[in-house]
């Protein structure tokens, strides 16, 4: 049983489609920031603001290394993991990479104001949102399946995952 990661930008779904993909699937879900969290006693916000983005990406980096040992495994990685190619290597070690997208639009709808999402506490979230996919976009292209997720559901979008990655999984 091949793990399953799920990358893209943030407010794409990860987390919520791969609760459902889980369920559907009888894998475990795993979602990396809310694990190292949990791991840390701190949000991401916190560590982002007291101890910087750098330490934020070596603990997320480790934490994905364990999990690409692991099997049977739905992984919602951080929007900003695949910058890494270590991060990649190691996801694409532990099974097949799914990036998940939206337009910029509807990335800002469903994150609005978040005071979980330290990225975006800028004056101009939106153009933020424009220039971190852009700046992500060449790492989110090395998933072995990319779906745009705008019009979909969640459940749609583990539906798509499945249908998918069936036999490579």
């Amino acid at each position: 049983m091949r793990n399953i990661t799920l990358v893209g930008f943030m407010g794409t779904g990860k987390t919520t489609a791969g609760r459902i993909l889980a369920r559907r699937l009888g894998y475990r879900f795993i979602d990396v920031d809310e694990e190292i969290e949990r791991e840390q006693g701190v949000s991401i916000s916190h560590i982002f603001s007291e101890l910087g983005e750098t330490y934020f990406r070596m603990l997320e980096r480790d934490f994905i290394k364990a999990l690409s040992f692991k099997e049977g495994l739905i992984i919602s990685a951080g929007g900003g993991a695949v910058i890494d190619e270590r991060n990649i290597e190691a996801m694409k070690t532990g099974g097949v990479i799914v990036c998940l997208t939206a337009a910029p639009d509807a990335i800002m709808k469903r994150v609005g104001n978040s005071a979980n999402r330290p990225l975006l506490k800028v004056p101009d979230p939106m153009s933020r949102i424009t220039e971190l996919m852009g700046a992500r976009e060449q790492f989110y292209r090395k998933a072995d399946f990319t779906i745009d997720t705008t019009a979909m559901t969640p459940g749609d979008v583990a539906e798509e995952i499945i249908r998918l990655a069936a036999g490579k999984i």
